[in-house]
């Protein structure tokens, strides 16, 4: 069974056609496909999602910035996810991904899918606005493309859900991704590509949002994409919605980003994995 939607079966094409547009789409570029991969394969990929709150070796982020699970590694793929990611991760979608988003460094996998794989976020879950670590703990690699694939069938707007991205700045969020099923979402992650699922999920009991990520690396990255003190950042950046968020999780941030400024990167990967197991 063919992976990609007939009509995204020409990725070169399609990256020619999408490229201006993934580059001026606000506030940093990004862009989304609707039904970009075969239906029918994505539904077998949807069967093997588990109840990440039910798997023993799973990663629980539960503190004032995210409510979420997610899986580890690709051991807790199955077949048909498994075929999915790698592809994901093959030569010509690499390839494709050069022309869309115009990153001339080449393009590297993470096949150890650190912070990525399958996410699961329940009713009362969040993930606040934030941007990404900057480099790779294992591989020591700059962090340059994010994609999310989305998994929720007959998604009802009221769930709440929406990807948000706002604006360098903070000030306001600028683009809304509702989480329908076969909706692709790419951007570039940088020093300001600040994004997240903000408030709670307000889906039924027996709902969940569901998506798959994957992260794209570069060894090296332009200067004036990640502030000087942070390129060797290990660790997610959270920011408030001043006046909207609860101040407790200011305080929070604070306290995480002196720390990881003031430790050793090997002491910051220890406190990491030992909060995330």
């Amino acid at each position: 069974m063919q992976i990609l939607n007939e009509k995204y079966a020409d990725l070169q094409e399609v990256a020619v056609a999408y490229k201006e547009a993934y580059n001026t789409n606000p506030p940093f570029p990004n862009i989304h496909f609707d039904d970009f991969l075969n239906p029918a394969f994505l539904d077998q990929v949807l069967e093997e999602f588990p109840d990440l709150d039910k798997k023993k070796d799973k990663i629980y982020y539960k503190n004032p910035n995210e409510d979420k699970y997610a899986s580890k590694g690709e051991y807790s793929f199955g077949p048909n996810t498994r075929r999915l990611v790698h592809f994901l991760n093959s030569q010509p979608f690499l390839e494709f991904l050069q022309e869309l988003t115009g990153i001339t460094e080449p393009l590297i996998p993470d096949p150890y899918f650190e912070g990525g794989g399958f996410h699961q976020i329940k009713k009362g879950g969040f993930l606040k606005i934030h941007v990404d670590f900057h480099k790779h703990r294992k591989m020591n690699l700059d962090r340059r493309l994010n994609i999310l694939i989305y998994l929720n069938k007959d998604w009802d707007d009221s769930y709440g859900g929406h990807f948000e991205l706002w604006a360098k700045d903070m000030s306001k969020s600028i683009t809304k991704i509702a989480p329908y099923f076969n909706r692709i979402a790419l951007f570039s992650t940088t020093g300001d590509s600040w994004h997240g699922h903000p408030d709670q999920l307000n889906c039924p009991e027996d709902r969940s949002r569901r998506s798959l990520a994957l992260y794209y690396y570069s060894n090296g990255r332009p200067s004036n994409e990640v502030d000087v003190s942070q390129k060797g950042r290990i660790t997610t950046t959270f920011a408030d919605r001043q006046g909207i968020d609860d101040p407790k999780m200011k305080r929070y941030n604070n306290m995480v980003n002196l720390v990881n400024d003031l430790l050793p990167p090997i002491l910051v990967r220890t406190i990491k994995k030992f909060r995330n197991t």
